[in-house]
């Protein structure tokens, strides 16, 4: 039993580990695709999209871990929660498809440029949107009877989940205007500047209707963070968030270029540390924990092996292409 207790909690914080290094490395290419209608067309865009030519695509990696790790370890979770909200996950593949189809597409199909163009703000934005629902309607809750889904095909749309959202199209624009800081000259760092002022208040106020709007969903939510004693460790995330919060603006204000990103990242992280405060010890809110989800002990250790040989180099291999690119953006490329 406390072996299996052991790698049920493993698998949990790869999982999560995995998701959370998505929306970081993701997030802010998917952020550059949103505010990409904002750039002039021509140098401005052409810039803006050599930003992430290199690290793209491979940032989609944790994605496929997040999601399939989901289905190896935790097969009880993946068969309630994919029929709830196979929805907005279609609409967040399509999405990344229609992203992923105009990026290389604009180069190759110069005379359609203005098209692909619109596409890959729209595949960006629809991708970021998808995924701020899907976190809203697992945070509201899934109908599960015995163990499956019971729900209705809409029950994942509501005023939390459009909220949510909207707010991970916001924070997305954040991420993404603070990358193009750190990766530009001139004009274009310039615009990516101003939207990066425009995005922090806004940003700020999405972090906090969602945390208000998460206490009125389920009462164990309420006791998680006000109930005392737990409120003494609990309260230390709003308190570190405005400790960030100020930073981020200090920053800004002094024309840094690098720390705003990791700033703004540091706002993410400790939503995500939120969120994990609110769902432990659920996988499926108030219905399946993560030990009742979770596939055999033997599995997981067998899987265990494997994410111990494949994890490190990808690790690697990510670090090292964020090393040989670390330069700014040119008219040429990297420099």
């Amino acid at each position: 039993m406390l072996a299996s207790l052991d790698l049920t909690v493993v698998w949990a914080v790869i999982i999560a580990f995995a998701v959370f290094a998505y929306v970081v490395l993701d997030g802010f290419d998917l952020g550059i695709g949103i505010l990409f209608p904002a750039f002039a067309v021509g140098k401005e865009r052409d810039q803006a999209m050599n930003a992430i030519a290199p690290v793209w695509d491979g940032n989609e990696t944790w994605l496929v871990l997040g999601g399939g790790g989901l289905f190896a370890a935790f097969p009880l979770a993946y068969a309630i929660i994919m029929p709830a909200l196979y929805p907005p996950i279609i609409a967040m593949l399509l999405g990344l498809v229609f992203r992923g189809v105009a990026f290389e597409f604009r180069w190759r199909d110069p005379a359609h440029r203005a098209f692909w163009d619109l596409a890959f703000t729209g595949g960006s934005t629809i991708a970021a949107f998808a995924q701020g629902l899907t976190l809203g309607a697992l945070l509201q809750g899934i109908t599960v009877a015995g163990r499956a889904y019971a729900g209705g095909w809409l029950d994942w749309l509501s005023p939390f989940s459009l909220m949510t959202g909207v707010s991970v199209v916001v924070g997305y624009g954040l991420l993404g205007s603070t990358w193009l800081i750190w990766k530009l000259e001139g004009s274009a760092q310039a615009r990516a500047r101003i939207w990066a002022w425009r995005l922090f208040p806004s940003t700020l106020a999405a972090i906090v209707a969602v945390s208000i709007g998460t206490l009125f969903l389920r009462p164990d939510y309420v006791s998680k963070w006000l109930d005392m004693p737990g409120v003494l460790m609990t309260a230390q995330v709003p308190v570190i968030t405005g400790i960030i919060a100020f930073a981020f603006y200090r920053a800004m204000r002094k024309q840094r270029e690098v720390s705003p990103f990791l700033l703004a990242l540091g706002l993410f992280l400790l939503s995500f540390i939120g969120l994990g405060i609110s769902m432990f010890p659920y996988v499926v809110p108030g219905a399946v924990t993560i030990w009742e989800a979770a596939t055999v002990p033997r599995s997981q250790a067998f899987m265990l092996i494997g994410a111990l040989i494949t994890v490190p180099p990808i690790l690697a291999y990510t670090g090292w292409a964020y090393w040989v690119f670390r330069g700014k953006v040119g008219d040429h490329g990297f420099h």
